[in-house]
């Protein structure tokens, strides 16, 4: 890898864990502990930022600690970025499990993205971040605790979401999205599209429209992470001119997580 992308990889992935920084985090022998009861696995994870001085099993046991005192279940996240390098082996000695394999991709222009109007019968709204995580909340089935932590995690975040909604003529959300904004990069975020409605590009157009804007507000490049298993998802990402950049998992001791 050119050392230029190897730069670029880097700022996507801080600008990734920036976007994703819950009110509740701490540091813990140099790992960066998420402890956010939402559904979001990225905001309520380990991420192994600089190696711990301590001798693994004893970081390992500060780690679970907190996840139990906080009541959530301790998650790993493992990235190319994760220090020590051997830390997914060590994990796997130990009988971690490897779940969510996840992509990160990337595209490096927003030329191509212009501002255009809804598709015919729906209507575009941005309704705030704690009427976006109720939204998206509601299509994905999250708890209400969850949508509570969602929201509470947007209003928090250190960089600003804009989030928008499409609606149809009864005032139903048929699919959102939305984005997050630092310098010039844009992360897009919590994309769904309801069941009844999938197939028809909604998704794709809001992402559109989304990039639109960020183009206008002085981003050039941008990033999305997506289930590694979405294959229709994916498609829709490729055929927009993203690409994979880099790959991120997930490792636990706990056999079974909501």
């Amino acid at each position: 890898m050119h050392a230029s992308d190897a730069a670029l990889l880097a700022r996507i992935e801080e600008a990734g864990l920036n976007a994703s920084a819950p009110p509740q985090q701490r540091l813990v022998g140099g790992w960066l502990l998420r402890l956010c009861p939402g559904k979001a696995k990225r905001a309520r994870c380990a991420n192994a930022i600089t190696a711990s001085p301590q001798p693994i099993d004893a970081q390992l046991a500060r780690v679970r600690s907190a996840y139990a005192q906080a009541q959530l279940p301790c998650i790993v996240r493992i990235t190319p970025f994760t220090q020590p390098a051997s830390l997914d082996a060590q994990l796997d000695a130990r009988g971690w499990w490897r779940f969510d394999d996840t992509r990160v991709m990337l595209r490096e222009s927003l030329e191509a993205f212009v501002p255009s109007a809804p598709p015919f019968g729906l209507r575009l709204e941005a309704p705030g971040s704690g009427g976006y995580a109720e939204s998206v909340g509601r299509l994905r089935g999250s708890s209400l605790a969850q949508r509570q932590a969602h929201a509470e995690r947007l209003a928090a975040s250190p960089l600003p979401y804009r989030g928008c909604v499409l609606k149809d003529e009864q005032g139903a959300v048929v699919a959102c999205a939305q984005m997050a904004i630092e310098d010039d990069l844009v992360g897009l975020y919590d994309v769904f599209t309801a069941s009844a409605h999938r197939g028809r590009g909604l998704a794709r157009w809001l992402c559109s429209q989304l990039l639109a804007q960020a183009r206008e507000a002085g981003a050039q490049v941008a990033y999305l992470q997506v289930d590694a298993d979405n294959a229709p998802a994916r498609r829709v990402y490729a055929a927009m001119g993203f690409r994979d950049a880099y790959a991120y998992h997930y490792r636990s001791p706990e056999a079974e997580l909501e």
